[in-house]
């Protein structure tokens, strides 16, 4: 059982100079179809998208997320230095990272400041800032 992209869906894909195949729209309506912004895996939307029915394998699901990526339609957010969740929401904000869960959330930006980075060694440049708080649920 196929869900039906919208306009949405193919805007967001052609304006970031991607073709809408068949799978990258499916993957776009599970992404961004209803408007809110959603913390992903490549695991989490697979299995979504054999819940829904779709036709996808997870390795199409890894290279259309890292196309997303490249294309800057999500920004992808490394945890543990090896699990990968992928965001919707490309503006700079932090996370939360529930240990207990699994789980990226969003943290308020207005709360977070940064006084001072340190300078790049010579002949480099910072490219970005990501802030992860990693939280676990009190005993």
């Amino acid at each position: 059982m196929t869900h039906q992209a919208t306009g949405r869906e193919i805007r967001w894909l052609t304006d970031a100079g991607l073709r809408p195949t068949r799978q990258r729209m499916a993957l776009a309506t599970m992404l961004v179809g209803d408007g809110h912004h959603r913390h992903v895996t490549a695991e989490s939307l697979f299995a979504e998208a054999q819940k829904r029915g779709e036709r996808v394998s997870l390795a199409t699901v890894y290279n259309t997320l890292r196309a997303f990526c490249d294309a800057g339609l999500i920004q992808e957010v490394t945890v543990d230095g090896s699990k990968s969740y992928f965001d919707t929401n490309t503006h700079d904000h932090p996370h939360f990272f529930w240990e207990d869960e699994n789980r990226l959330t969003d943290a308020p930006s207005d709360q977070l400041q940064i006084a001072q980075l340190p300078q790049a060694p010579e002949g480099a440049e910072i490219a970005s800032v990501d802030v992860v708080i990693r939280l676990r649920r009190k005993s």
